[in-house]
């Protein structure tokens, strides 16, 4: 990837149901609002699918989430998918949906990594390209 735009995000909202709880494992539902600061600014809308395994820990998690704002500057808006293996060592994936971004931002594509401090504030590094449209 050719940039890197970093910054910061907090969850304004977090809206959390069960809809399958049986032995096992717990099938949950969840809604996230997010303000996002830095490089990315705006906001994203997203909608997470997880699994928490029969002792209650969260094992996995899928999601789709939408970014309406700007990166450096241009507006536009792009799709962000989300996935969240369970077990040892496993890493979050986060990367932008080929053919989702709108406005000044047509084009994007990339990968975005997320650290969360002891404080549990959250931090991004969007590594990205935008090619031109054909």
């Amino acid at each position: 990837m050719g940039e890197k735009a970093t910054g910061t995000f907090t969850i304004d909202t977090w809206e959390d149901r069960v809809y399958d709880e049986r032995e096992g494992a717990t099938l949950g539902k969840v809604h996230v609002e997010k303000t996002f600061e830095g490089a990315l600014k705006g906001t994203g809308t997203a909608e997470l699918l997880t699994v928490l395994d029969g002792e209650g820990n969260p094992a996995v998690y899928v999601a789709v989430e939408r970014f309406t704002g700007t990166l450096d500057g241009r507006p536009g808006t792009f799709v962000l998918h989300h996935t969240a293996p369970g077990g040892p060592g496993e890493r979050m994936s986060v990367r932008v949906v080929p053919g989702t971004a709108t406005g000044e931002l047509i084009g994007l594509t990339g990968t975005l990594t997320i650290d969360i401090d002891d404080q549990g504030a959250h931090s991004y590094t969007l590594e990205h390209d935008q090619h031109a449209r054909e």
